[in-house]
């Protein structure tokens, strides 16, 4: 887990009535306006680098250079399936479905770089450095009919170099890459043909490569970005804007991205468009630019080239390797790299508490992590698909997955990370309970509940990142002096899901102790059984209750002395209910005294001393299965039998068996015991 800083954030709590610490609000279940859970889920893998992405009607197309794939955590080489660089998958499951076409290339190594779903959703647009599609003769650029799957044949374009971006429009497909003609005539790294592949006059001439494509609102202009430096011979690196039919230059910007830095991919939403910029000891980060005005709305600096960028209900979701993003206010330089981030599209400060995070990927690729993102829909959930050169998540217990991951919008389900170094010191108005926040991927404000004692006594709200997790803290106020008391502390997203409670913190409060709870383990215990009267018990891990056919339960516990100046104020058996079928009941059970002498070992219905008459307490019907269930009982019948040994039958009427864990049970809890309570007159 990374820290990188930890400054105390105490919180001074009023007492609460009874719990001693005062109530918190509730933690969110994501962090707003976070749609998109932190929790991957399985998927099926490739065995190479995913470059694109693109989505209809719940399938999801992948492309890149890779030949395989395999089921989900599987490791290289297991039940591998061929996939020549393409193959679709269902969205909800990440099963690869039946649409699986090879692109293939005569010399070299061919590639999917980039992938385009026409708006009538018929159509897949397939962009890249290969010369066959399905078996099909194609030059780098090729359709596919989605219903069949199959390369359609009535589209040719001859494209000179590989395609790196493609958009899509009713009539009109714009592609942009390392090429220099298209369809026999000049082309500078940006194209565009009819939907039967018939070259159009789109012609913006860029010095270097195009890599990404967006359409305005209204259809008349379209974004560029890529490697450029000049568009038309204007002035203008990485970024332009131009006439959506001829390529004329609508608007430059000359300086506004700095010379070592490219654009790699384009996202938009109905307020502006948010640039992912990769560079070299250059601009890392992300820009967006308004729609009305075509002027910067902000712009995010932090460090670690982004590759790509998507918005999703309001958030901008980006695939980057970010090591650095102190000067937005936000984590400092890291040796490790986070690779997925959430910023809000309209302020990019605070970063979202959104961080599953992936490795950079294997040796022999640039190791950059993430590469491509796109979001799918099925069956009323949306999923956030990412792709890339990655082969672990490293957010989920460094988990073997490669190329392909995805999130669902679909409620959050892990739980927080267990609270550090807990610590309970002496205040001047109680304990002060004080521990290191906890890290969850999906939620930066968390509910800390506190316990005392094993029992809850309020809740604390405090927020954590994974580079700031900072120490908060509680006061318990209804402590009593002379008293030790050990506290724990568990952390809850507003899902609920809750991690395991903290190492035990201790304390002994400052003063004469004016009362003191003990708790008296069963020293001894059996059961008889009137079916079986010479039948002893003793090392069985469950104890039998019965009025017909009957079961009587034995207890046997060494009480303590009262302390010094103190009297028995009120004691109380809990027992609790086994996971047998069979061993909740309908009825009552009483305790009663038992006077005679009797073993654990040795005792038999045949034997069994006689329960004293009258009752000392009443046990509720035990109704539930694995359940506490407590017995008041009259303190003033203990009392004279305190400093000595003290027997106790279970006894019933009625004729419904209830079956309860003995002493000899596994665990440390659920254990017949007695709690007593001394306080001073």
């Amino acid at each position: 887990m990374r820290r990188y800083g930890a400054g105390l954030a105490a919180l001074g709590l009023a007492a609460a009535s009874l719990t001693g610490l005062a109530a918190g609000g509730p933690a969110s279940a994501l962090t707003p306006p976070v749609a998109m859970t932190a929790d991957d889920l399985p998927t099926w893998q490739t065995n190479g680098v995913v470059w694109s992405l693109a989505q209809a009607d719940g399938v999801v197309f992948a492309g890149g250079t890779f030949s395989s794939v395999r089921p989900p955590g599987a490791a290289a080489g297991t039940d591998e399936q061929e996939a020549l660089n393409f193959q679709a998958f269902d969205a909800a499951t990440g099963a690869p479905t039946s649409c699986r076409l090879a692109f293939t290339v005569g010399s070299g190594t061919a590639t999917v770089r980039a992938l385009a779903v026409s708006p009538d959703r018929q159509t897949l647009y397939v962009g890249g450095t290969f010369g066959s599609a399905g078996g099909v003769a194609v030059s780098n650029l090729a359709a596919v009919d989605i219903a069949s799957c199959t390369v359609r044949t009535d589209f040719k374009v001859a494209v000179s170099a590989q395609v790196r971006t493609i958009l899509a429009t009713g009539d009109t497909v714009y592609f942009g890459g390392n090429f220099t003609s298209a369809g026999g005539q000049t082309r500078q790294h940006f194209a565009a043909v009819s939907s039967t592949g018939a070259l159009l006059p789109f012609a913006p001439a860029a010095d270097d490569a195009g890599k990404a494509l967006l359409l305005t609102p209204d259809g008349s202009r379209v974004v560029l970005g890529g490697d450029f430096n000049t568009v038309n011979g204007a002035s203008s690196h990485a970024l332009a804007v131009v006439n959506a039919t001829s390529g004329a230059i609508v608007r430059t910007y000359p300086g506004f991205i700095g010379s070592t830095s490219t654009v790699q991919d384009l996202a938009s939403d109905a307020t502006g468009f948010y640039t992912a910029n990769e560079g070299t000891g250059g601009f890392d980060g992300r820009i967006a630019v308004d729609w009305t005005t075509l002027n910067e709305r902000w712009r995010d600096t932090c460090l670690g080239a982004t590759q790509a960028v998507q918005v999703y209900q309001g958030v901008l979701y980006s695939a980057s390797h970010a090591h650095n993003c102190s000067s937005m206010g936000q984590f400092p330089q890291m040796n490790d790299r986070q690779h997925l981030l959430a910023e809000s599209v309209g302020n990019p400060r605070p970063l979202l508490g959104w961080f599953p995070d992936t490795d950079d990927g294997p040796a022999g690729t640039e190791q950059i992590g993430p590469r491509a993102m796109t979001t799918a829909s099925k069956d009323g959930t949306d999923y956030l698909w990412v792709g890339g050169e990655f082969t672990r998540i490293a957010s989920n217990g460094n988990r073997l997955q490669q190329g392909l991951v995805r999130f669902p919008n679909t409620p959050d389900t892990r739980a927080p990370s267990v609270p550090q170094q807990v610590t309970a010191a002496v205040a001047p108005t109680g304990v002060r309970v004080t521990w290191q926040t906890s890290l969850d991927l999906d939620d930066t404000a968390l509910t800390y509940i506190v316990y005392r004692d094993g029992v809850k006594i309020g809740v604390v709200t405090a927020s954590s990142t994974f580079w700031n997790e900072p120490r908060t803290s509680g006061t318990d106020t209804g402590v009593k002096p002379g008293t030790t008391y050990s506290y724990q502390v568990s952390a809850s997203d507003g899902a609920g899901n809750a991690s395991a409670r903290s190492e035990a913190a201790s304390v002994t409060t400052s003063g004469t102790p004016t009362a003191t709870t003990v708790i008296v383990p069963a020293d001894a215990d059996s059961y008889t059984n009137a079916a079986a009267t010479a039948v002893n018990y003793g090392g069985d891990q469950q104890l039998a209750v019965r009025g017909s056919s009957a079961y009587r339960t034995y207890l046997h516990f060494k009480l303590p002395a009262a302390p010094t100046g103190m009297t028995l104020k009120s004691a109380s058996l809990a027992v609790r209910t086994t996971s047998d079928a069979l061993a909740n009941s309908a009825d009552t059970l009483s305790v009663q005294h038992v006077a005679g002498s009797w073993t654990e070992t040795g005792v038999t219905w045949a034997n069994q001393p006689a329960p004293d008459a009258g009752s000392l307490g009443t046990l509720p019907a035990p109704t539930a299965l694995q359940t506490d269930y407590s017995a008041p009982l009259t303190a003033s019948a203990l009392s004279p039998s305190l400093g000595g040994g003290y027997s106790l039958a279970l006894t019933s009427a009625g004729t419904d068996s209830a079956w309860f864990w003995s002493r000899e049970a596994p665990g440390t809890s659920g254990h017949p015991q007695l709690t007593l309570t001394f306080s001073k007159p």
